[in-house]
């Protein structure tokens, strides 16, 4: 199948573009690497997979695309064009050399001042796309370039355009109909609830809980199923991300909490207000919530250096005594005893407070390639959690549920047979 879509792309394309190979996918789309011969550059050709584009409309999808494709700002990877293979909505966008953020999370440890750097990039990102008419809906690590000290937001506006174009009963929606495309792990309430009155606000949302998993090393909720997820994003209080990362800047702290409140109207109103609290993080430098003592650590080769030298003077005092004045003879060998018996003392203390220092600004380890709460899952009715129950059939037969979720959407008795539950 796949070098049969790969062949199918290709012809769609036409001569324009000569495909190289296939980055991978999953989720919404297959992607590939292209050569765009007319300028001599590499592109990325986004292809909808054939199981999510099943009953999409390719004029009102291009209709919305175009949309996305109004956007040009620094931080959002625009799009170039879009066309259909037989039926298959596809698109094209600048090939972006660098890694995404999930690359970058699975490679280790990232510094406060590298993640404030990327969620300040994201933030302008979302504070230009909403005046033109564009939320997101889908910010996730993946969906995060990194290229040099820049990042870069890709897949603008995919997610609404396929919900507006796919049809449900009586000509509605996808979001008309109460589901909602994403990722789990970062699906803001009203998003799992399958709200279709969402905003820009679950944009914000799923910023609070990208940000959480850069400070902490993990998810915002962990070890729990899909379905679970979607519920603890509904009324489950997350732990506090300073107990999980306490050097974090205060303020940046508080922000993460804030862009993760359940109810829309009591996060930031707008991504400006996220771009300037990160603006001000970045600016006031390092945090002071570390203790002083911390902060001004003397080394153990200095530490040395003063008591020898301390040593030396002690010595030199204590025999000039003993000479000059007629001390007793055991005065110098007595001072040495005692600046000796604080050798130990000095090397202990260095020891603590490298310990001490080491243990309060550790940074947590992350698990490599991230969360799997990003793969979908296909339910069954019988696995349905306590206190959910179906309440509708969706009329989208063949319907694959990778990435597309509303409270929780099971599957029935039959694969052909998706069905909504709702939570009680």
């Amino acid at each position: 199948m796949s070098a049969e879509l790969r062949d199918q792309v290709q012809s769609s394309l036409g001569t324009a573009y000569s495909i190289e190979r296939e980055l991978g996918g999953g989720g919404m789309s297959r992607t590939y690497v292209a050569m765009e011969q007319a300028l001599s550059r590499r592109v990325v050709v986004k292809v909808l997979s054939p199981e999510l584009a099943a009953g999409v409309s390719v004029d009102r999808f291009r209709r919305e695309i175009m949309l996305a494709a109004k956007l040009q700002h620094p931080h959002v990877v625009p799009v170039l064009s879009s066309g259909d293979a037989d039926g298959l909505p596809w698109f094209t966008m600048p090939y972006v050399e660098g890694e995404s953020l999930r690359a970058r999370l699975s490679r280790g440890p990232m510094g406060i001042g590298e993640i404030t750097g990327i969620l300040r990039d994201v933030a302008r990102a979302l504070e230009f796309a909403p005046g033109h008419g564009v939320v997101h809906r889908h910010i996730k690590p993946d969906n995060v370039l990194l290229a040099g000290s820049s990042a870069t937001v890709t897949d603008f506006g995919i997610a609404k355009a396929i919900s507006a174009a796919r049809s449900g009963p009586e000509g509605s929606t996808l979001t008309m109909a109460g589901t909602s495309i994403g990722s789990p792990a970062y699906m803001a309430p009203e998003q799992a609830a399958g709200d279709p009155n969402i905003d820009h606000r679950s944009d914000i949302y799923a910023v609070g809980c990208m940000a959480y998993e850069l400070l902490a090393g993990r998810p915002l909720f962990v070890g729990q199923s899909p379905a679970k997820l979607l519920g603890a994003h509904l009324g489950e209080t997350p732990r506090d991300v300073r107990e999980l990362r306490a050097e974090a800047p205060p303020a940046l702290a508080e922000l993460v909490m804030r862009c993760l409140a359940k109810d829309p109207d009591a996060r930031p109103s707008q991504a400006r207000d996220l771009v300037r609290v990160l603006d001000s993080v970045t600016s006031s430098g390092p945090s002071p919530a570390a203790p002083a003592i911390l902060s001004t650590r003397i080394r153990a080769g200095r530490a040395l250096a003063l008591w020898a030298a301390a040593t030396a003077m002690v010595a030199l005092t204590a025999w000039a005594a003993t000479v000059v004045i007629g001390l007793p003879d055991w005065v110098l060998p007595g001072s040495l005893g005692i600046m000796l018996a604080g050798l130990p003392a000095i090397g202990f203390t260095a020891w603590v407070q490298r310990t001490t220092q080491r243990a309060y600004t550790a940074t947590p380890t992350f698990t490599p390639g991230g969360s799997d709460l990003n793969s979908p899952v296909r339910l069954r009715v019988r696995d349905l959690p306590r206190g959910w129950t179906l309440a509708s059939d969706l009329l989208y037969p063949n319907l694959t549920l990778e990435n597309v979720w509303s409270s929780v959407i099971v599957a029935g008795d039959s694969p052909d047979d998706a069905r909504l539950a709702l939570r009680e």
